[in-house]
């Protein structure tokens, strides 16, 4: 019998109606994990070259792991991946709260999703049973309403809905897929993937609880983790959420603001973490925030998730949608040189009403936003929007537009780097895209690594593949155990992209990567500042699976299988090196504050991304994985597909 997990992946043909049980045996799940690097084996297995995201021969997948479910802090997340729609290429999103476990509790370790349906319908899996539903009903409805309806009708308060918003149903590139309202499979498009196969949710419910090998030593390394919580690096993001970094960021120069013009923004004290804690955090006025203003995952002792809810004023906003985080606070504030918090909720919960991801979304808006104020966009083009920096009132207008591909939203609704082919006038040098997905609000001007990481990241610009270079420069004394383990145990030079910084790069790449496979918090758990370090989360996979003889060379290399799984991909897809650029702008200088005139060096950052191809042992010229590489990782097969 499996331990942490099911051993039942389901398979959806929405064209005919048909469902498939496959079950794989334990060296599947031994390979692969689950989540990311499970749901790339789907993809490059089942699916041809060459489709259009949106068509129905594109796959979408939803994985768990194998520690999906475990009682311990950090483990319900989910993986969705597809075709990109907003970029052509891997799709690939990590979303949490409570629907990942009770999928597991419901019977499957992943589903499988063919085909497109006539009309619009929705998956109900209870306690292993499953069927599709009519959910002509629910089309067109916000992602609250939906909810409700599907737990109505279905006479249970407790099941869980993932489900796509009107975006989704709209086509929007950068819509996003949202369980409890507010729990998102943000980036890369996947709710439009959903959307173009017209199911709107996927319902589930169940009791199956996979064993655990050793529940004893699962308990007692979940009750460290609650423990040492208070006293650990991330006792201040539970409090005050991701938000609490803004601070730093500005002081260090890396708070991008003015579409990523400068470090900087003066006006970010009025959306920091503390600001949102002691102002619009539900229960902030009687002092309840800590019981009412922080929600969680399932089993999470962290409690990081905000809470907002606002009844006065201009900009009114329901708890029920949650409320942002640092990414969304920064591309609707300080992107677009916004410091009115009450604004940049309403945006936020615009986007969990309609389901869209609010990285690209409000990326999107700033870029607008700098476009108007340098000329090349008129008041014609916006629909009579003033878009000059700093209107809050346009940016939450601009939101519900895109969201309703009505007037310049529905140009919008298509990704900055695709609005921008379409109007020209040189606004493409405003983008800040890598392979058509904007950048997140950290800066490879200052923090370099993420220079080689947004380029050659499969799926994009993304803050969440790789440790940050703080963790090796100034504080790594701190983490010098961790790091240890992944290799490193020199400090370097801050702002530098060194041998070591790119080795840094790959290494902490591929255990990021892993942690997307093993669908694992990465506030959770890593190699630094994070509550539980590389040795834990060799002792999770045991205690959950029994796999006495796991390793963290053996995780290291599933993360690394998926990074590579995902360039072959791209590969097929037509992208090789000449895709793994930069935008113009982080060439230009910053202006003002601690990073005043930094900017990037194109030799420099051409000469890391060698290195870092060799490192990884792929082609420099193409940067497509070579097939020794690909045979080392036991992935012959998809080395035959290139």
């Amino acid at each position: 019998m499996p331990h942490g997990y099911n051993g039942k992946i389901l398979h959806v043909d929405l064209s005919n109606g048909k469902f498939r049980v496959e079950e794989p045996g334990e060296a599947f799940y031994r390979k692969y994990m689950g989540g990311s690097a499970l749901a790339m084996h789907y993809l490059l297995k089942e699916m041809p070259p060459g489709e259009d995201p949106l068509s129905p021969e594109n796959i979408l997948v939803l994985a768990l792991s194998v520690l999906t479910g475990a009682a311990i802090s950090g483990q319900s997340r989910m993986t969705a991946a597809a075709k990109s729609p907003l970029t052509g290429a891997i799709g690939d999103s990590q979303g949490g709260g409570f629907f990942p476990a009770e999928l597991k509790f419901a019977g499957f370790d992943a589903i499988v999703i063919k085909g497109k349906a006539e009309k619009p319908v929705y998956l109900w899996i209870n306690d292993g049973h499953y069927e599709l539903r009519d959910a002509s009903h629910l089309w067109g409805s916000i992602t609250g309403e939906a909810e409700a309806k599907i737990k109505e009708e279905l006479g249970d308060e407790k099941i869980e809905v993932l489900q796509i918003g009107p975006a989704g149903e709209n086509g929007v590139r950068f819509a996003g897929i949202l369980s409890m309202s507010n729990r998102a499979n943000g980036r890369t498009g996947m709710g439009a993937v959903m959307g173009a196969k017209n199911l709107k949710a996927v319902a589930v419910r169940g009791k199956i609880r996979p064993s655990v090998a050793d529940k004893v030593g699962l308990r007692k390394l979940a009750k460290w983790g609650a423990t040492n919580l208070k006293d650990s690096d991330i006792a201040g993001l539970a409090k005050y959420g991701t938000n609490e970094t803004t601070g730093a960021n500005q002081a260090s120069g890396t708070l991008p603001s003015y579409n990523y013009n400068s470090g900087v923004f003066d006006d970010w004290e009025p959306i920091d973490g503390t600001t949102m804690y002691d102002t619009v955090l539900r229960g902030a006025a009687e002092g309840k925030q800590d019981r009412l203003g922080r929600d969680t995952c399932y089993a999470c002792t962290v409690r990081c998730k905000r809470v907002v809810e606002i009844t006065e004023g201009p900009y009114q906003v329901d708890p029920h949608y949650g409320g942002p985080e640092y990414e969304t606070t920064s591309t609707f504030g300080n992107y677009c040189n916004i410091g009115d918090l009450p604004a940049i909720c309403k945006a936020n919960e615009i986007c969990n009403k309609y389901g869209m991801d609010t990285i690209t979304c409000g990326a999107t808006i700033s870029w607008a936003f700098e476009a108007f104020n340098e000329g090349k966009l008129t008041l014609d083009d916006t629909d009579g929007i003033d878009l000059t920096w700093g209107n809050a009132e346009s940016m939450v207008k601009m939101t519900e537009k895109i969201a309703k591909r009505e007037g310049f939203g529905d140009v919008l609704a298509e990704g900055s780097e695709r609005a921008a082919k379409k109007i020209g006038r040189g606004t493409e040098a405003f983008l800040i895209t890598c392979k058509g997905l904007e950048a997140p609000a950290h800066m490879p001007q200052v923090k370099r690594s993420l220079a080689i990481i947004y380029a050659t990241n499969p799926f994009g610009a993304d803050h969440q593949s790789h440790e940050h270079d703080p963790a090796i420069e100034g504080d790594f004394e701190y983490y010098t155990d961790r790091m240890a383990a992944i290799g490193f145990s020199e400090a370097q030079e801050p702002r530098s992209l060194s041998d070591e910084k790119i080795r840094f790069a790959a290494a902490s790449q591929r255990l990021y990567s892993a942690l997307d496979s093993l669908n694992l918090c990465q506030f959770v758990y890593g190699p630094a500042w994070q509550l539980y370090g590389p040795a834990d989360i060799v002792e999770l996979v045991r205690t959950v699976t029994g796999w006495e003889d796991v390793s963290l060379e053996e995780i290291q290399i599933i993360g690394e299988r998926r990074v590579n799984m995902m360039r072959a991909f791209n590969a097929r897809e037509g992208f090789d090196r000449g895709d793994d650029v930069l935008p113009k702008k982080f060439f230009k200088p910053l202006e003002g504050g601690a990073s005043d005139g930094w900017k990037l060096d194109r030799a420099e950052v051409a000469s890391a991304m060698d290195k870092y191809f060799e490192i990884c042992g792929w082609d420099v010229e193409t940067g497509i994985p070579s097939r020794s590489k690909l045979e080392e990782l036991d992935l012959g097969w998809v080395a035959d597909q290139l």
